[in-house]
C-alpha cells in the first residue's frame, strides 16, 4: 500500500530524511519510532503530500504519490499531531465539514458520520462544540476526521499525546481494527508500550533511514537484551560491570539470571540492605537502545498532559 524509496529531504544544510525506504503493507500498523528530531513527521508530511520531498518516489496503491495526488487523496487519511479541529462548530459539524473536503456527501456522509462516532465513541458527543470537548476527546475527533472518507492508508502522528486513559485505548482498538479491515496504518509515536499493545511491525528511524524494519516480534529477538535489576536500602553498592542508578543497579545480560546470582553472591555486607530482585525481559525498549545507542525519549510533559474525561 505504500512504498518508499530513497527519500531525502534537507531544510537547510540539516538533512532529515537521507534516502530513507520503507514498505507498508495493506492491513499493516507500521510502529514508527524515532527521537525528537528524527524525521518522523518530516516522513509522514512528504508521503500524505503535505510537504515536497528533495529526492526519491513515495507510491500509493501502486500510484506515483509526487504525480496523482489528486488521485491518491481519497485512499490517504492524515491525523498530524497539531490538533485539525473548528473549536466554534460542533462536533457533526466538524465530521460534515472535513467529510464533504473528501468528497462524501449526502446520505453517504450522514453514514459515516455515524459510524466513525460509533467507533470512537463520539455517538454521545456529536452535538457538543468541539471546543468544549476534554483533550482525550478532542484526539478521538481529530482522528475521526481523517477515517471519514474510508481510506486506504492512514497516517496518524503521535495520536494519543494529551490524551487521557480512555481515549488512549479507544483510540488503539479502534486502529487494531482498522488494520483488521485492511487499512495500512502508518502510527508515529513516542510511546513504545502502544506499538507492542498493538502488535504492530516496527521501523526504527535514526540518522535519516529507517535503521531497523520488521515484525515486533523479530526485531525484540534480534536486538533485545533482559536485564537483571537489583534495588537496596539506601544507596547500592558499586559493582563492577553493573550500572549504578540511586538505590538500583542493573546489568544487561544473555542470563541475567545467572548474572544477579553472581552478584548477589558478591555482595558480602550489602546483602542484609537488599531488597528487591527483578528480572526483565527483552522488550521493544530494550532493542531501541540496542538499535540507536540511546533510549526513547519521553513526550515533553506540556503534550503529555491528561485531560479528566467529561
Amino acid at each position: 500500500m505504500l512504498q518508499v524509496r530513497g527519500l531525502s529531504k534537507a531544510y537547510g544544510r540539516l538533512e532529515v530524511l537521507r534516502g530513507l525506504d520503507l514498505d507498508v503493507r495493506p492491513g499493516e500498523i507500521c510502529g514508527l519510532l524515532g527521537r525528537n528530531g528524527a524525521g518522523k513527521t518530516t516522513l509522514v508530511s512528504i508521503a500524505a503530500g503535505l510537504c515536497a520531498a528533495d529526492g526519491g518516489s513515495v507510491r500509493i496503491d501502486g500510484l506515483d504519490a509526487f504525480h496523482d495526488m489528486r488521485r491518491i487523496r481519497s485512499r490517504v487519511g492524515v491525523a498530524p499531531q497539531d490538533l485539525g479541529i473548528y473549536p466554534t462548530l460542533s462536533v457533526s459539524a466538524n465530521l460534515a465539514c472535513f467529510g464533504g473536503l473528501n468528497g462524501v456527501r449526502g446520505s453517504a456522509l450522514r453514514r459515516r458520520i455515524a459510524e466513525v462516532a460509533e467507533e470512537l465513541s463520539l455517538h454521545d458527543l456529536l452535538s457538543r462544540r468541539a471546543g468544549t470537548l476534554s483533550g482525550g476527546q478532542k484526539r478521538r475527533l481529530h482522528t475521526a476526521l481523517a477515517l471519514l472518507h474510508g481510506a486506504k492508508l492512514l497516517f496518524l502522528d503521535e495520536p494519543t499525546v494529551g490524551a487521557d486513559v480512555v481515549s488512549r485505548g479507544e483510540l488503539l482498538a479502534a486502529v487494531k481494527r482498522l488494520a483488521n479491515d485492511g487499512c495500512a496504518v502508518v502510527y508515529a509515536t513516542h510511546h513504545l508500550a502502544e506499538v507492542e499493545d498493538m502488535g504492530a511491525s516496527v521501523a526504527i528511524l535514526e540518522g535519516g533511514v529507517i535503521q531497523e524494519r520488521g515484525d515486533l516480534a523479530v526485531v525484540v529477538a534480534r536486538h533485545g537484551r533482559s536485564t537483571a535489576e537489583l534495588e537496596f536500602a539506601g544507596e547500592a553498592p558499586v559493582l563492577a560491570g553493573w550500572e549504578h542508578d540511586g538505590a538500583c543497579i542493573r546489568r544487561t545480560a544473555p542470563d541475567p539470571a545467572r548474572a544477579a546470582a553472581a552478584a548477589i553472591a558478591a555482595l558480602d555486607g550489602d546483602a542484609t540492605r537488599l531488597r528487591n530482585v527483578r528480572i526483565v525481559p527483552a522488550n521493544l525498549e530494550s532493542a531501541y537502545l540496542a538499535v540507536t545507542g540511546h533510549s526513547p525519549e519521553p513526550t515533553p510533559p506540556e503534550m503529555e498532559r491528561v485531560d479528566a474525561v467529561a
